[in-house]
């Protein structure tokens, strides 16, 4: 069995959220999504996501994608490796060649993880929606 894992925000969930899932889990038997808490979003993003951490979860525990949504408090990928043991990574292409997800990937590599970088669904995202209402 392959395990596959993702991580995202997945604040006002779009097609470009649908799209990562559905490419991972066609590549992987079992698909295990962190989904971060807002906590997390705020350390790294320095704002809190619209949609709460509860709602977001269960949005995706809902995707037929996705066999288990996990909560996310850390960033750390090789951390997450080492307590969920997954065989696949899978991560948007809009952040290859970034520094930190080199050093995961590296430290992951030697331990047998693969890499997987994903196509990101070019004019969507979350900061894009939200700026279509602020100008609305």
């Amino acid at each position: 069995m392959i395990i596959g894992y993702t991580t995202g925000v997945f604040d006002l969930f779009h097609i470009g959220h649908l799209n990562i899932l559905r490419a991972a889990k066609s590549l992987c038997d079992r698909l295990i999504v962190g989904v971060s808490t807002d906590e997390l979003v705020f350390q790294y993003k320095k704002r809190h996501p619209v949609i709460p951490f509860s709602e977001r979860i269960e949005i995706v525990r809902s995707v037929i994608y996705v066999n288990s949504a996990i909560r996310r408090e850390i960033r750390n990928k090789y951390k997450e490796w080492k307590r969920l043991k997954f065989d696949i990574v899978f991560v948007g292409d809009d952040w290859y060649g970034q520094k930190e997800w080199q050093e995961w990937e590296a430290k992951l590599l030697k331990s047998g993880v693969k890499f997987i970088y994903l196509p990101h669904t070019k004019g969507i995202s979350s900061t894009k929606i939200k700026n279509r209402i602020k100008g609305a």
